[in-house]
């Protein structure tokens, strides 16, 4: 049950939030959102600068009597994943996200929600409106941190070097405090392909549906199941059945960032239907074996459709299929320092056929840069051992973990004087901007810090309204509490 202040904070949050949701806004299209942003900063009478990435840096001037204070940085992403659920029809560069509150829950409907990291915005312009007897403020709100954190590798680091404390609110969880993230790398495998005529035979499209999907850093050690390998294991079962298959078209996941929950293949085959059933019935029954009391929803499904004009050479499929096969995703490696954290991981996370070119994203982390370099070379190795190009994104760093941090151990007490609780200091196995601005900038002393969602990336993506005031009131009594030097500085 929620105070009357609690629920005051909270509309105006949501009402900022609603108005991000009403602006498409996927990564690499974040204009729009970058404009409104603009001017809600100058409403504010900051001084604000967008630049050539289209990021928002907007200073707030110290209250008076205050100049002297160390400037801090409260810093959120603009762009979304943009996901929606089978059977609804949504264009992510036109249609805005359709609110629905339920109770203390704020979700879409048929998709992804945006959580991540509108409400870090919203709450951002909360406290540039509110807070008082603070410091210099600055907000830095950054573009395309989703698929590739090009926002945070374009933005110049005189915004950082001015700054003694950086607040990332990007996480998930209003009961965690985080302190370190992963690093990660986005590997692309291409295929240039020739097409043919289709043998005789009866067209079928084999579907996998079902799984949970998700973010695949906060995810991945679930063990959930991955649609495009569960894909690839069935075109592979068929053919080690005896039954010849030509493989017409082959397609599956969201984001590379999410663990692909949808897949599917046409095939051209002249086995009995019963035959594909029997197989497809095998693959089930084990993949349900592998991912029980975890994905235990998964179907895959065969259903007649449309003969193709064209096939896959049988080289450009088996290529495809094997490369799926032979790449892991999932957890690599635990943590040999901390206990329950995933060290390194990889995630297949979307594949497409576009004109004569297939090709599919693999997306590594891990919390040692070296591991990914690594897992790089292995990845280049394997592209030309079956033909396919594996271009190499580039690597964002890792952000390691501040041996001694006065703002996580400010923000730690106040949290508990203000909650009754302790609050959990973590290291998580996910991708932060934090990474690179520590690389720039390494005199910042960060924490990041996040309302309550669930299933980001997902349409299933909730946010728990009640977790919105909590982190409103940690960020500004922290920031009252640095203004009366109760937080050293440089």
């Amino acid at each position: 049950m929620q105070h009357a202040e609690d629920r005051k904070i909270a509309d105006e949050v949501l009402e900022d939030f609603a108005s991000f949701a009403a602006i498409p806004r996927p990564s690499l299209h974040e204009k729009a959102i970058s404009d409104y942003l603009l001017d809600a900063f100058h409403a504010l009478g900051c001084n604000v600068i967008q630049d050539a990435s289209y990021n928002i840096i907007a200073d707030r001037e110290a209250t008076p009597g205050f100049e002297d204070v160390p400037r801090v940085i409260l810093q959120a992403h603009m762009d979304m994943v943009c996901v929606a659920a089978e059977g609804v029809v949504y264009d992510p560069l036109h249609d805005p996200i359709r609110l629905r509150k339920t109770g203390d829950k704020l979700s879409a409907e048929g998709t992804s929600l945006g959580a991540d990291d509108g409400a870090g915005i919203a709450m951002i312009l909360y406290v540039f409106r509110h807070a008082k007897n603070v410091g210099p403020l600055r907000a830095i709100i950054t573009t395309d941190e989703e698929t590739g954190m090009t926002g945070a590798q374009a933005l110049d680091a005189s915004a950082l070097a001015d700054a003694d404390f950086l607040i990332n609110w990007d996480s998930e969880n209003y009961d965690r405090l985080t302190r370190g993230c992963a690093g990660s790398v986005n590997i692309e495998f291409h295929r240039k392909i020739s097409r043919r005529e289709p043998p005789e035979g009866s067209a079928w499209r084999i579907s996998i549906n079902g799984l949970l999907g998700g973010h695949s850093g906060e995810r991945i050690g679930d063990g959930r199941g991955n649609a495009l390998r569960i894909l690839a294991q069935t075109l592979h079962a068929l053919k080690n059945a005896g039954i010849s298959i030509s493989v017409s078209s082959m397609s599956g996941g969201s984001a590379r960032n999410a663990i692909a929950s949808e897949a599917d293949a046409v095939i051209v085959t002249q086995a009995e239907k019963a035959d594909i059933l029997r197989v497809i019935a095998e693959v089930e029954q084990r993949a349900r074996i592998i991912l029980k009391n975890v994905d235990s929803a998964l179907q895959i499904t065969l259903s007649e459709t449309e003969p193709p004009a064209r096939i896959l050479s049988d080289a450009d499929a088996k290529a495809i299929t094997d490369a799926l096969l032979l790449l892991h995703t999932g957890v690599y490696q635990m943590s040999t320092t901390m206990p329950g954290l995933v060290e390194t991981s990889a995630n297949l996370g979307l594949l497409r056929i576009e004109k004569n070119e297939l090709w599919f994203s693999y997306f590594a982390r891990s919390s040692i840069d070296e591991k990914l370099t690594e897992l790089v070379e292995s990845c280049r190795i394997l592209g030309q051992r079956l033909g396919l190009e594996a271009e190499i994104g580039t690597p964002s760093p890792g952000w390691r973990e501040r041996p001694k941090s006065a703002l996580s151990d400010l923000m730690t007490k106040i949290f508990e004087m203000q909650t009754g609780r302790p609050i959990h200091v973590e290291v998580i196995h996910a991708g932060l901007e934090c990474g690179w601005h520590i690389k720039k900038a390494p005199q910042l002393d960060m924490v990041s810090i996040g309302v309550t969602t669930h299933d980001i990336h997902s349409p299933q993506e909730t946010l728990d309204i009640t977790t919105i005031a909590p982190q409103v009131r940690l960020v500004m009594e922290s920031l009252r509490q640095i203004a009366d030097g109760k937080c050293g500085g440089k």
